[in-house]
């Protein structure tokens, strides 16, 4: 149940209701209705399966799940999450850290911009899947192909969205820092990055979640552990419940490292809470 928001006009019983409500009751409300379809799904794979609607061989019951799942977590289902998990942050730092430093370089000289952009739009364009025979070639199929491979996902959107912010920033506010005389790299610290931080901050959460993609593409063709090799083993020998256990973690890892990337964007951001208010 939703409520109008309070105005000076807002009748008095409205805003009273309003304020009898518990902030923790309309958490409650939101949480519930964020688990609504998720549960739904289950009970409907659950209904269908067991009732011969969908084979089981295409689709495992969702209670049969558990048991697949305690068999793969007394091997090496830590270790492949592990590994998963650490090639996707090393190879993020790596992409979003050189994309952040291109991003300020074109964004605050525009020969820079004419020189790089061109080529750094083009590289875009290219498929991700159109990376791995070239980086198999060079780089072999060990770890350092991978790694590779994920950064090259992590810094376009990075590199994007840092350029678009950093040329977004208000020129006023750098007429004013040189007013204050404030050196070239004081400007880039405590004007323009401040100033940027909203921009640059949604692109690093795009590269995370692009990470985990990317991650997926480079276990896929060659890996001997990681959750794309579970992806890819499940499918080899038939087992569904394998590869559904494996999306499973990735969107309980996805959303984990997305919500990590939420908490340091909300504590870098607290200013937009004080100019709301």
């Amino acid at each position: 149940m939703s409520y109008p928001l309070e105005t000076d006009d807002t009748p008095i019983k409205i805003r009273a209701v309003n304020k009898s409500i518990s902030p923790r009751w309309l958490k409650l409300q939101s949480r519930l209705k964020g688990i609504f379809l998720p549960i739904l799904l289950v009970i409907l794979c659950e209904v269908f399966v067991r009732t011969g609607f969908i084979a089981s061989y295409l689709l495992p019951a969702p209670s049969s799940l558990w048991q697949s799942l305690v068999e793969l977590a007394k091997g090496d289902l830590w270790q492949h999450i592990w590994t998963s998990t650490w090639r996707v942050f090393f190879g993020f730092f790596i992409g979003s850290g050189l994309a952040l430093i291109f991003a300020i370089f074109v964004g605050l000289n525009k020969h820079a911009e004419d020189f790089l952009e061109p080529s750094f739009s083009a590289l875009k364009s290219i498929p991700s899947l159109a990376w791995i025979p070239l980086l198999l070639l060079w780089l072999g199929i060990d770890e350092t192909s991978k790694i590779t491979l994920i950064a090259i996902g992590a810094f376009f959107p990075t590199y994007t969205n840092a350029v678009a912010a950093i040329q977004g920033v208000d020129r006023k506010l750098i007429e004013v820092a040189q007013v204050y005389r404030l050196k070239y790299f004081q400007q880039i610290k405590e004007i323009i990055l401040p100033a940027a931080s909203p921009g640059i901050l949604t692109g690093l959460r795009n590269s995370l979640s692009l990470s985990w993609l990317f991650m997926i593409a480079a276990e896929l063709i060659a890996a001997t552990q990681g959750i794309g090799y579970l992806l890819s083993d499940g499918r080899e020998t038939s087992r569904p419940d394998i590869v559904i256990i494996a999306i499973i973690l990735l969107a309980i890892l996805g959303k984990i490292s997305d919500g990590l990337m939420k908490l340091i964007e909300n504590k870098q951001l607290r200013w937009r809470d004080v100019v709301k208010k």
